[in-house]
């Protein structure tokens, strides 16, 4: 029998540099290792990811999922040399349309030690699952409907189903989901409909009636030509020792308040660390509008204060972010948000920063971040 309350604490470890941030979360017997690689000037994204394909070989460590940021016209490329470096992809890789940037960066969730299963629909890979001493995790991505012709909100009503579908697969349903991922594609046009259609589909699998899932929905094409793509992270506990809960946000409203159906953030809790999912976050006034309307630079503030503040609620701070994606509007003021992290002392964090549209025509920023902290709450 598993003791819940005696448990040493999970053991972080940290290398930080300008292309590549390594973070290490080991649990014996496994490690899980949380990668943010980015290019700099003056190194080929063939040079960074092979030196990304070097730590995972020098850790023993294999892939779980992918997230590629980086244009749709630059596709074939940079999936020939992700090929070359990393290998053909068996775990799910989700494509995130950068704009006019060929290469952005890439996001890598690896672990060592433990077995990896992986799950697949419509004959591709979209998933892995893997466990511990306490819980069954399951990482989905790339998830897109297969009739890409389709009415987009049918499109989304078969996505949802998809990742329902392959979660039964893995012995799980909705209800164990922690966050989710959408990126819509010309998301201005038609986020409303999307919004009832993942309305509906929580009525239906009764998601409201228990946790409400952490998220991020974002303005972002695919070299697919679907109306989205998706992914989800979902833990089903194995002997009592796993909690999740919704966290709010200090300093905003539910996102339930205004029709939006996700919470600002979640927590997971075991009995040796802590991970905290924060949702898409953007400069939204308490009463939910938007505020500092057409001033980038006060959004940016007013984005990285909200996250501050859910982060501070847990007892967690900035060094304690393992992965994050900034999405700015306009590609050139990504330099702002640089600027901001340099002049306020944010440490370097494995964030990347991409051209995407927000999810309201007036939001200039918005930021997700996963955090995690050793030891019990």
């Amino acid at each position: 029998m598993i003791c819940c309350n005696r448990e040493p604490a999970a053991s972080m470890t940290r290398q930080l540099s300008s292309s590549i941030r390594l973070i290490g979360l080991e649990r014996p017997p496994l490690t899980e290792y949380f990668i943010t690689a980015v290019p700099t000037e003056g190194r080929s994204v063939e040079t960074l990811l092979n030196k990304v394909a070097r730590t995972l070989r020098d850790k023993n460590a294999r892939i779980l999922s992918q997230e590629v940021f980086a244009s749709v016209g630059s596709g074939r490329c940079v999936e020939q040399t992700i090929e070359r470096t990393l290998g053909r992809p068996r775990w799910p890789v989700t494509w995130i349309d950068s704009g006019d940037d060929a290469f952005a960066g890439i996001q890598i969730w690896a672990v060592s030690g433990a077995a990896i299963k992986t799950l697949a629909s419509n004959g591709n890979v979209v998933g892995s699952l893997f466990e511990d001493r306490y819980a069954t995790y399951c990482r989905l991505g790339g998830m897109a409907s297969p009739h890409a012709t389709r009415a987009r909100p049918g499109q989304a009503g078969e996505v949802l189903d998809q990742m329902h579908e392959t979660l039964s697969a893995g012995r799980m349903d909705f209800g164990h989901t922690l966050r989710t991922w959408f990126y819509l594609d010309d998301i201005l046009a038609w986020y409303g409909d999307f919004n009832k259609t993942r309305d509906t589909f929580f009525k239906e699998r009764g998601v409201f009636g228990g946790l409400v899932p952490a998220s991020t929905g974002i303005g972002a094409a695919n070299p697919s030509g679907s109306a989205l793509v998706a992914g989800l992270l979902a833990a089903r506990p194995k002997n009592g020792c796993m909690t999740a809960k919704a966290v709010p946000s200090p300093l905003q409203c539910p996102a339930l308040d205004y029709g939006s159906s996700f919470s600002r953030a979640v927590e997971l809790d075991l009995p040796d660390h802590r991970r905290l999912f924060v949702s898409g976050t953007a400069s939204i006034a308490p009463e939910g509008h938007t505020v500092h309307v057409g001033r980038v630079d006060a959004q940016i503030a007013k984005t990285i204060d909200v996250v501050a503040a859910i982060l501070e609620s847990r007892d967690m701070q900035w060094p304690d972010v393992v992965r994050g994606i900034a999405y700015v509007k306009d590609a050139t003021d990504i330099r702002l948000y640089a600027r901001y992290c340099a002049t306020h002392g944010l440490p370097l964090m494995p964030v990347v920063a991409m051209n995407s549209t927000i999810c309201r025509d007036d939001l200039l920023f918005e930021l997700e971040v996963d955090a995690i902290r050793e030891g019990a709450a």
